[in-house]
């Protein structure tokens, strides 16, 4: 039997509709970005997000099920996420889906935005048992370790800022425009590693992460340079901000791999885009002779296909919400879904 999701994600400022089936064929990933909107505000305005979410989610609603050759008596079940997130943007999906879900009487699934980026790994690949997930995104940074299916335990997670937001702000920094991100691992390509960078926390015990002391030392040493009429090459500075960085993150994995004996690592979320990254934990998995997932590009930022994939296994076990009462959670346990 074949079971078709449509995915509903509006945890941010993307508006993404997905038709996935049996948690693995995506048959229509429709995402609408709002980077346009907030690139003049340097950052995502919560606010002007959720009207934006409002104005759009129907006719991408449509469009995915048009791009699947579907209508609402193709679909089996409507997932959405719940949270965490901006709580205005994901009110509007959470809405949106519980009016589908009982109007045309589907059942209805909440899901938790970290599982749906690593279950994006499981669409083009098989997620084996026990696993390691890395997810670093603009909100997140977490090592998760995966004992079975939506079966999760936190291991490692920042203190502070998570990855995708320091690299904004060091982005910010340098004058690039908004995502700062991306344009910050262009950069840093044709860069040397020049700049002395504190790496915090990587020789602790923990698999915890801190970035915000490594911000603060560039805005500090930025601050300190003009000051004295000195130049900053930018794209040195951006190449030391990243190789701290990815000291880290590599470290840190490398350490839980081995401490847990795991043979399986997923790097997931809006980072796992970036090209040094990918490097690195190619390189890793390479040397420790395990199985890597990263999912393809499409779907390492913020979109509906993964909740679809994800929302297969809520489905599978029986994992339902009430549409007369589901809310959205800006905050919201991983570790309690089952």
């Amino acid at each position: 039997m074949n079971l078709n999701i449509l995915a509903i994600e509006s945890s941010c400022d993307e508006t993404s509709v997905a038709i996935v089936r049996n948690g693995k064929e995506v048959l229509s990933n429709i995402v609408a970005s709002q980077i346009d909107i907030h690139k003049e505000y340097g950052g995502v305005v919560p606010e002007i997000a959720s009207r934006h979410h409002i104005e759009i989610i129907m006719q991408v609603i449509n469009e995915a099920l048009a791009t699947a050759n579907m209508d609402m008596g193709n679909i089996d079940a409507i997932c959405v996420t719940q949270g965490p997130g901006l709580v205005g943007s994901l009110l509007v999906g959470v809405t949106v889906a519980k009016t589908l879900a009982y109007v045309y009487e589907k059942k209805l699934i909440a899901a938790h935005h970290i599982a749906g980026h690593i279950y994006s790994a499981n669409i083009d690949a098989d997620i084996k048992y026990p696993s390691l997930a890395l997810v670093v995104s603009g909100g997140h940074t977490e090592l998760v370790l995966l004992k079975d299916e939506l079966n999760f335990e936190i291991i490692g997670q920042t203190q502070d800022d998570a990855v995708g937001e320091a690299y904004d702000k060091v982005a910010r920094q340098l004058d690039l425009e908004y995502p700062g991100g991306p344009k910050l691992d262009s950069l840093a390509k044709i860069g040397k590693d020049s700049y002395n960078l504190p790496r915090a926390m990587i020789d602790s015990k923990n698999y915890n992460f801190s970035f915000s002391g490594m911000k603060s030392a560039i805005i500090n040493l930025i601050h300190n340079k003009n000051q004295r009429g000195e130049v900053i090459v930018k794209e040195d500075l951006a190449r030391s901000f990243q190789t701290a960085v990815m000291d880290i993150l590599e470290h840190k994995t490398k350490s839980a791999l081995e401490d847990y004996g795991i043979s399986q690592l997923i790097v997931s979320g809006g980072v796992a885009g970036n090209s040094e990254l990918r490097s690195r934990m190619i390189n890793l998995a390479n040397n420790l002779d395990i199985d890597l997932l990263i999912p393809k590009m499409k779907y390492c930022s913020d979109n509906a296909a993964m909740i679809g994939a994800v929302g297969y296994y809520y489905y599978k076990h029986n994992l339902f919400a009430d549409p007369l009462t589901l809310n959205a959670k800006s905050s919201i346990s991983l570790e309690k879904i089952k």
